[in-house]
C-alpha cells in the first residue's frame, strides 16, 4: 500500500474529549463574551422607592427638635410685633370708666401715627416722660448694660417709664376750657360727651381757655371725677399737655375680658365741622372721618406657650406632608 503524502487531500482532525480537572484560578482570556455570574442580593431595578424609616427613638427626637424651632421662632416673632406693631397692655385704675374697666387689657396700635395724625378723641396710651413724670432714671453708665436695658426696653419686656391712658380732646393750637353751658369746649365749640363720659360726671370743674402748645395733645379722662389728667398738670411741663413724641399709640381693642370685647371708635362730636378750623384740626379731620392711669405693660412671658400651641399642628402638617 502506497503512504505516501497527497497534497490534494484534506485531513480533518478529530476533537479531542475534554477532560474534567481541577477550576483553573484565571479566567480564560475568552471570557468576556460570557454572561457575568448574578450577584447576591435584589435585582437592580427593584430598589426601595424610600429609604427604610427611621427608629421611633430618633423620630421622636426629630419632633421635638422641630416643635422647639417652631417655637423660638414663633415668640420671636411675638417680640418684633409686640416692639414695633401691637402690644397688649392692662388698665389698673378707673380713670377711663366706664370706657375703660379695671383689669381690661387692650390692644394699642404702634403704628398708626406712622400713617395719620393723632385725632381728637383718640384713646391713647403715652409716656410720663418730660411731662407728668416720674421720668426713667438715667441710663446705665456702663455701655453694656445701657444696650441691654434699651433692648429690653425696645421688644417690651422691661421699662422704667410710667404710662398712662387718656382721651385726646385737643391738638396742638387748640383753645380748651370749661365750661359753656356745663361743657368742655374746644376752639369754642361745646363738646356732647355723654356717650363715653362716666355716668354721673360732669364734664370738668371750671378752668380758664388753655391753649395747647405745638407738639402737645391736651388729654382727659372719661371717669373726670377720678381722673388725674391735663387739668391737674398745669405746672408741669407743656402746662398739662403731652408731648406728642411720648404717644406710643392708640387703643383701638379691648380684648380681655371677653364680656368686654369691643372696639374704641372716635366719639362723633369730635367730627364737628367747626372743631378743625385751625391747621391742627384740618390735618385730623380725615382721621375722624375714617387720678392718672398708670398702664402696666403685659409681658410676653406666654409667648412660647402660645407658639407651642400653633407651632403643634404646623409641625403635624409639616410631617405629614413629608410622609406624603
Amino acid at each position: 500500500m502506497d503512504d505516501r503524502y497527497d497534497p490534494d487531500t484534506v485531513v480533518w482532525a478529530r476533537p479531542q474529549p475534554v477532560q474534567p480537572g481541577p477550576q483553573s484560578s484565571q479566567e480564560p482570556a475568552d471570557a468576556g463574551w460570557r454572561t457575568p455570574r448574578s450577584q447576591p442580593g435584589p435585582p437592580a431595578g427593584d430598589e426601595p422607592d424610600e429609604p427604610s424609616s427611621a427608629p421611633p427613638r430618633q423620630q421622636r427626637r426629630h419632633f421635638w427638635r422641630e416643635l422647639l424651632i417652631i417655637v423660638v421662632v414663633a415668640a420671636a416673632l411675638t417680640l418684633v410685633v409686640k416692639a414695633f406693631v401691637v402690644q397688649v397692655y392692662r388698665i389698673p385704675s378707673a380713670s377711663m370708666e366706664n370706657t375703660l374697666q379695671i383689669g381690661d387689657r387692650v390692644l394699642v396700635n404702634k403704628l398708626v401715627y406712622h400713617s395719620r395724625p393723632i385725632a381728637r378723641g383718640d384713646v391713647v396710651v403715652f409716656s410720663g416722660q418730660d411731662s407728668w413724670g416720674p421720668d426713667a432714671p438715667p441710663p446705665a453708665s456702663d455701655p453694656v448694660v445701657r444696650v441691654w436695658d434699651a433692648l429690653l426696653s425696645d421688644i417690651g419686656l422691661s421699662s422704667s417709664q410710667t404710662y398712662y391712658v387718656k382721651r385726646v380732646i385737643g391738638l396742638p393750637g387748640d383753645k380748651v376750657a370749661c365750661c359753656t353751658d356745663g361743657k368742655v369746649t374746644v376752639n369754642g365749640v361745646p363738646l356732647s360727651e355723654t356717650s363715653y363720659l362716666y355716668p354721673g360726671d360732669a364734664p370738668s370743674f371750671p378752668f380758664k381757655a388753655v391753649t395747647v402748645p405745638a407738639g402737645h395733645v391736651w388729654v382727659m379722662g372719661d371717669h373726670r371725677g377720678d381722673s388725674d389728667d391735663s387739668r391737674y398738670h398745669t405746672s408741669d411741663p407743656g402746662g398739662g399737655a403731652i408731648p406728642e413724641d411720648e404717644v406710643v399709640g392708640r387703643a383701638f381693642l379691648i380684648i380681655w375680658p371677653p364680656s368686654q370685647l369691643r372696639d374704641l371708635p372716635i366719639p362723633s362730636t369730635f367730627s364737628q365741622a367747626a372743631l378743625h378750623a385751625g391747621a391742627a384740626g384740618a390735618a385730623a379731620l380725615g382721621a375722624v372721618n375714617v387720678g392718672g392711669t398708670a398702664l402696666a405693660a403685659v409681658p410676653a412671658a406666654g409667648a412660647a406657650a402660645g407658639a407651642s400651641v400653633i407651632g403643634a399642628p404646623l409641625l403635624w402638617l409639616r410631617r405629614r406632608g413629608r410622609k406624603r
